[in-house]
């Protein structure tokens, strides 16, 4: 798919992190984008500054992403890229003993179950609606008719210590991408999958630098956080090379994370 003004884009989470870099990256290329984010303060910024629309998008919900669409259709018209950055995280032992009173805890089920709607649900309930929109259009040079880059993780296939949800719900974006990619394949919309590893993102925004620069050096080479611009870069040859489809693919400078 060749970038230019008569692309339209949406990136999920374009507020910040990988997805604010990824739009940023698409519009430096022509692309007209539209940010899905809850940060509308962020996002509203981010649009101004790359020429794109904003929408105020909670991901979790039919109705919101429903509206999120019909909102940049109109302003930008049928998106053929769909970026999917939008999710969350957290770190809770599946059960445990507290070391002080003894108490023994376990990780509820409706936590585990929210980490799921965000990352995963979320994620397909784009994708779904997304590529229904892009079965409209008239495919382009090749058969093409849209490309959908998704966000997993390396904690997919090798999850820390209290990851449980977090990485059940990016195992299972590693596991819908080659269906998708099967299922939308004669109408041709590609389905891929970036697993970043250990990036500068606002997930590690609260850490001390001492923090990130110890998570960085664990990092065989570069001994380094990553860059959004990298996963950007990833992203827009995902969506670019019209040969990349139904596959997961590491971004992570080689690391293999320990259980802690």
């Amino acid at each position: 798919m060749k970038l230019d003004s008569s692309i339209a884009a949406v990136v999920t989470g374009g507020a910040s992190g990988l997805g604010e870099a990824t739009a940023r990256l698409l519009a430096s290329n022509g692309v007209k984008v539209a940010l899905f984010d809850l940060q509308k303060d962020k996002g509203e910024k981010v649009a101004s500054e790359i020429g794109g629309v904003f929408c105020e998008v909670n991901v979790t919900s039919d109705d919101s992403v429903a509206e999120g669409f019909k909102k940049a259709r109109a302003a930008n018209g049928q998106e053929r890229i769909l970026v999917n950055c939008a999710g969350t995280g957290n770190a809770i032992k599946t059960a445990s003993r507290d070391k002080a009173t003894g108490e023994i805890k376990y990780f509820q089920a409706r936590d585990f179950d929210r980490i799921i709607q965000i990352n995963l649900v979320g994620t397909y309930r784009c994708i779904a609606m997304s590529a229904a929109g892009m079965l409209t259009l008239d495919p382009l040079d090749g058969g093409e008719r849209g490309a959908i880059v998704n966000t997993a993780s390396v904690a997919a296939q090798d999850g820390q210590i209290g990851q449980a949800a977090y990485t059940a719900s990016k195992a299972g974006i590693n596991g819908l991408t080659l269906v998708v990619a099967r299922d939308l394949s004669r109408d041709g919309i590609r389905c891929n999958t970036i697993m970043p590893g250990l990036f500068n993102t606002p997930l590690l925004g609260a850490a001390p630098e001492q923090v990130k620069q110890a998570l960085g050096a664990q990092v065989p080479f570069p001994p380094r956080l990553g860059d959004p611009k990298e996963y950007a870069s990833l992203a827009v040859q995902m969506v670019t090379n019209g040969y990349f489809n139904g596959e997961c693919v590491r971004l992570d400078g080689a690391i293999r994370m320990a259980p802690r």
